[in-house]
């Protein structure tokens, strides 16, 4: 909080999961990672661009008042545990 005296904002970005080339490729369609996926309370992976606009909002002048904060972007997941609807398994 020292530097914003001098007009120096700090602040952080805290992405989520987030869909990218890797996350899209072999080894990510298990049904675990699909598990994960649904357990996010917006039932999706984020996106790089979703992630790029947030931290041109921080960068921009309408944020000119926001400093030290953790800005997470991260469809919810850190609000609270998100448990859908179970799916019965058959055997």
């Amino acid at each position: 909080m020292e530097l914003a005296g001098r007009g120096i904002r700090v602040n952080s970005v805290c992405p989520g999961s987030i869909e990218t080339d890797i996350t899209a490729g072999p080894g990510f369609e298990s049904d675990d990672v699909q598990a994960y996926v649904r357990s996010i309370p917006m039932q999706r992976r984020g996106s790089a661009d979703e992630v790029a606009k947030v931290i041109a909002f921080l960068a921009g002048a309408d944020s000119a008042y926001i400093t030290g904060v953790d800005l997470l972007v991260d469809g919810g997941t850190a609000a609270g545990v998100y448990t859908p609807k179970r799916q019965t398994l058959e055997a």
